[in-house]
């Protein structure tokens, strides 16, 4: 069965709310990791021990078929960006309420990338913007309203923007959502970027 494995070290321990969470999960210093950890293990990473992000492009390597999340006392965009670039599936508060631990879990155990709704928003933004001479929106798989919701999703807006701005509910901008990521096959919104980015080399689902 796998596990949820907390990095430790002689000055680094799990949140109180982290143990709420997974009161079956383990802690292991770096030197006991590796032997400890087996494929689809959850490692969770506290980010600011000294070259923590050297260090943890070595685990990302070094643990194949592991999940690796960074938690943060002061999460921030641009780390977040490094954090997943480095090939960790998810950055989140150190201190978030044990029903996020778990969401979290959820989320990477089944291919996806999490960074909490509003580090999120600006993630996509920066790689939007990045990104966006690349980007093409796939006219003929999408309706002409999807087509706006992911055009402003590229801009970086959040829900409740791209609500205000196209006049319709953010209830309504969540069903495009849905529809526009099972159409393009992708799990979030930084995925939708990426595959935009790629569409005129990667051929996309069609239904």
């Amino acid at each position: 069965m796998s596990q949820n494995i907390f990095l430790c070290s002689e000055t680094v321990r799990p949140s109180t709310r982290w143990l709420d969470a997974f009161p079956e999960g383990v802690c292991h210093e770096r030197r006991t990791l590796v032997t400890a950890a087996r494929p689809g293990d959850v490692i969770w990473v506290e980010s600011g021990r000294g070259d923590w992000l050297e260090d943890l492009g070595t685990l990302v390597r070094s643990l194949p078929g592991c999940h690796l999340v960074v938690v943060s006392m002061t999460p921030d965009g641009a780390e977040a960006v490094a954090v997943l670039d480095r090939g960790a599936r998810a950055y989140c508060h150190a201190l978030a309420v044990p029903s996020v631990f778990r969401d979290v879990e959820l989320v990477v155990r089944h291919g996806g990338l999490w960074v909490g709704p509003e580090l999120m928003t600006r993630v996509v933004g920066a790689a939007g913007r990045a990104l966006a001479p690349h980007a093409e929106v796939p006219q003929a798989l999408l309706s002409g309203r999807e087509a706006e919701v992911v055009h402003e999703v590229v801009n970086g807006l959040s829900n409740k923007e791209i609500a205000a701005k196209l006049g319709i509910t953010e209830r309504t901008v969540k069903a495009h959502m849905g529809a526009i990521f099972e159409k393009l096959g992708v799990r979030d919104r930084l995925q939708l970027v990426l595959r935009l980015s790629e569409h005129g080399n990667v051929p996309l689902p069609v239904h």
